[in-house]
């Protein structure tokens, strides 16, 4: 694969709109580890192999768990989510797939019974930033780094 084209150098205003975004999602009160959740949940569902990439390394980083960051894109199979995880998956999903979902009900009332109404609006942006920042990277075919011990292998 080969990059089309750097999205930041093409626009820098572009680019900076969106960081801006993603500042007032990593600055609301949000819990890392949803956020965590959000963009790599999200970002599996994309096909974004830059963010996948990204977000696997800052939740391990960040002390999450090799086995809950693994099991992420088979949510559904895996006990490893508590409830609250659970509906925060559904309505990522759900917001993420919206054209194909039109965002149903039950992902709506499932993460109700977790989140105020405030934490429910902070979350969906967070969806929408990572959503922005997944159909650049995709789109533009940003190409993540390859470790070193992948090159090994």
């Amino acid at each position: 694969m080969q990059a089309r084209l750097n999205f930041y150098q093409a626009s820098p205003e572009s680019y900076e709109a969106v960081a801006a975004l993603e500042k007032f999602v990593q600055t609301s009160g949000l819990e890392k580890r949803l956020i965590h959740l959000i963009k790599l949940r999200a970002s599996i569902i994309n096909g974004c192999a830059f963010c996948v990439d990204m977000h696997s390394k800052e939740a391990r980083k960040s002390g999450l768990p090799e086995q809950w960051i693994n099991l992420m894109s088979v949510w559904r199979e895996s006990p490893v989510y508590d409830a609250r995880e659970r509906a925060l998956f559904g309505w990522v999903d759900a917001v993420t797939n919206i054209a194909q979902t039109g965002i149903p009900d039950d992902a709506y009332e499932a993460l109700k019974a977790h989140f105020t109404e405030e934490e429910m609006t902070k979350i969906t942006v967070a969806i929408g930033t990572i959503n922005v920042w997944n159909r650049l990277a995709v789109g533009f075919r940003s190409l993540h780094p390859i470790d070193e011990q992948a090159k090994a292998a």
